[in-house]
């Protein structure tokens, strides 16, 4: 199966280079591309019953002449098609080779998401179907039609059929009930039935998850020994007096928990969870100065410049009183402030190095690096964090979050870490008020942010998109900052912020907006992390619906960081999901609330992306499955020599050593 996929009728130079450039080189790998999604065409919808939102299969038949218009870079083509029932309006987006296939009268069935359109249900961009039952979907790869892409893997598995060895033990497969790995494999694809898909999903799951487990236990267990910090026993308690604000019973368990850690012989590997405002901070701080009490360097990695400068003043203001060097490295430094910066780490001058990537670049040395400390940790994989920790001889990680994961997941995403949760928020910080603001209240919503404004607070408007877009209908950043510019707020000072702006320039904006030269700041989700603005007392977020939960949740903790009353209103209809966001404030009830709508496959692509075999995504069944390996990898771990063990740890090494760094166990 390890054949090149110039083998597969089809696949030319060019497709051939398209699939490398998506890391799929031979016959094996494609077959492991599995579907993100399916879709059910043995259900087809009456056009009657269609609602917007819904996305469904509809057999209809073309209904008069179709015509074509460009609005901007689109090219859009419209149809009317008809059932028994009713009659729609179609949309597709530069497809001018549809037009010749809309001819009157002709049967179609189309599969798509019913949109609210000019006032009417519209089917919008539907593919149009030849098959039936359930159908894969995978995710695009640039240069390779969808179509295409399918009849390659079906190449593929006819490449395979029968030859796909099952290397897990029958034992465990017999145990746990897990169906044969050429029925999964080809069932995972092109499902018989949804008990076949079922059962073939389940069995790809339970392996991909156990494997994945094991590996992180056997990469763990190459940190044994490490880096062990000695400072006097009160030492904890000392660096909570010298804080301006008494420590929460939170945060003294937690860094409690750290310390032991830090005077263990094994390196730590501990990741520090909670919401927004709980102080991870401080306990992160303290970590750094019980490492400098001990005649340690430390060294902090946040995932932007702005935050890493915004800790960079934190830790100033808090650990230069305790007599401990801060410095800062970045990638905006001047050539000649690298040097320096450089220079400052390898001779110990500096205690603390704050800095993004750069901090584990080539050429950077440490003197005496005793403690990793990496920010916002869904933006970092097992691999960056370790980069950072191979600078110094096993120095003790500690990672923190505050994106909020249910437990169960964490197991999985981070097992090859300790948890702590900071389940408290410091006294007198406010719970943001959350309040579902549907269109017509809008006019009322801007006297409120004025008035805000008056008071001396600042106020975000979040926003999906960029800019304007016909086949996506959102209010886009640059279309909220001219309005509120130039009619709803034009007596207030407003900043625009986004992705494709220039770092510099992004960045000038945030600061000014930080340092209260500028009332309201509108933005994409690039302020979603880390931007530091007390005196923003109100974030509104147009089309809220767009968010996932744990993203809006993520997004109002911007605000509600001062002492004041804070209000974060989401701009849409009201709806059940929303509801909940705006009944509670606690992260951790949101993300389990967040995987149970989305499932905890979604979860796994943006946490841990690259990591596990694509499509595993839409596999990782649910939360009992989790369970369940991670428990059977415990169990075979107890026992490494065992028959079963050997086999499993044989087959994790194999699949996960390249992706988790040197997996190795003595």
């Amino acid at each position: 199966m390890d054949i090149s996929l110039t083998q597969i009728k089809g696949i030319g130079p060019a497709r051939l280079k398209a699939f490398e450039a998506a890391g799929i080189r031979t016959v094996r790998e494609l077959v492991m591309f599995l579907p993100k999604e399916y879709r059910d065409l043995s259900n087809t919808v009456p056009l009657c019953e269609l609602k917007p939102g819904d996305t469904a299969a509809v057999r209809v038949r073309v209904a008069g002449e179709v015509s074509e218009r460009r609005a901007r870079r689109l090219l859009i083509t419209k149809v009317y098609v008809t059932d028994d029932t009713d009659t729609i309006q179609v949309l597709w987006y530069n497809q001018p080779w549809l037009k010749k296939q809309m001819t009157p009268g002709r049967e179609l069935l189309l599969y798509g998401k019913a949109e609210h359109k000019q006032g009417y249900v519209s089917l919008v961009s539907p593919t149009i179907e030849a098959g039936e039952g359930l159908i894969p979907v995978y995710r695009s790869i640039p240069g390779i039609p969808a179509k295409a892409l399918r009849q390659s893997v079906e190449a593929a598995l006819r490449l395979c059929e029968g030859q796909w060895p099952d290397e897990l033990p029958e034992s465990l497969r017999r145990r746990h009930g897990l169906c044969e790995r050429n029925f999964a494999m080809r069932n995972a694809h092109f499902p018989d039935s949804r008990e076949a898909l079922e059962a073939a999903r389940r069995r790809i799951a339970f392996e991909e998850l156990l494997l994945y487990q094991v590996a992180l236990m056997l990469f763990r267990s190459v940190g044994k020994t490490g880096v062990r910090i000695d400072f006097e026993d009160g030492a904890p308690e000392a660096f909570w007096k010298h804080l301006p604000f008494a420590p929460t019973g939170a945060q003294r368990r937690v860094l409690a928990e750290v310390a032991g850690d830090l005077r263990s012989d094994k390196a730590m590997a501990r990741m520090v969870q909670g919401d927004v405002g709980s102080g991870k901070t401080a306990i992160a701080f303290a970590a750094i100065a019980l490492a400098h009490a001990g005649g340690w360097q430390s060294a902090l990695m946040a995932p932007t410049e702005v935050l890493a400068r915004q800790h960079y003043d934190g830790a100033k203001q808090l650990l230069e009183p305790l007599g401990l060097r801060v410095g800062l490295l970045v990638g905006s430094l001047t050539q000649k402030q690298h040097r320096l910066a450089h220079e400052a780490i390898a001779s110990g001058e500096w205690d603390v190095a704050i800095g993004t990537h750069a901090l584990i670049t080539e050429g950077v040395e440490y003197k005496r690096l005793g403690l990793v400390v990496t920010d916002e940790q869904h933006r970092f994989g097992v691999r960056q964090r370790t980069q950072l920790g191979e600078k110094g001889d096993a120095p003790n990680v500690l990672v923190m979050s505050a994106t909020p994961i249910p437990r169960t997941l964490s197991l999985i995403l981070y097992g090859d870490l300790d948890i702590s949760i900071v389940d408290e928020l410091p006294p007198g910080r406010m719970p943001v008020q959350t309040r579902i603001v549907p269109e017509a209240k809008r006019e009322g919503l801007y006297g409120f942010l004025r008035e805000e404004v008056k008071k001396g607070r600042q106020v975000y408007f979040v926003c999906p998109l960029v800019e304007e877009s016909e086949a996506v209908e959102a209010l886009p950043a640059e279309v909220v900052y001219e309005d509120l510019r130039t009619k709803h707020l034009a007596d207030l000072r407003i900043e625009l912020v986004h992705g494709r702006m220039k770092p510099a320039d992004k960045d000038a904006a945030l600061e000014r907006f930080r340092t209260g030269e500028a009332d309201v700041l509108v933005s994409t989700t690039v302020i979603e992390v880390g931007v530091n603005v007390p005196n923003a007392t109100v974030m509104v977020i147009e089309n809220a619906e767009r968010f996932g939960l744990a993203q809006l949740h993520q997004l109002r903790g911007r605000v509600g960081r001062g002492t004041e009353a804070s209000w974060c209103f989401l701009m849409a209809e009201p709806n059940p999901r929303l509801k909940f966001l705006a009944s509670t404030t606690d992260g951790f009830k949101v993300a389990q609330k967040d995987m149970e709508l989305r499932g905890p496959g979604e979860l796994f692509g943006t946490r841990q992306s690259g990591t596990l075999t694509a499509g595993i995504g839409s596999l990782a069944g649910d939360t009992e499955l989790l369970k369940l390996t991670h428990d059977e990898a415990r169990e075979l771990m107890r026992d490494a020599s065992g028959e079963e063990a050997r086999a499993v740890i044989a087959l994790a090494r194999e699949r996960f050593a390249d992706k988790l760094e040197s997996v190795a166990v003595n």
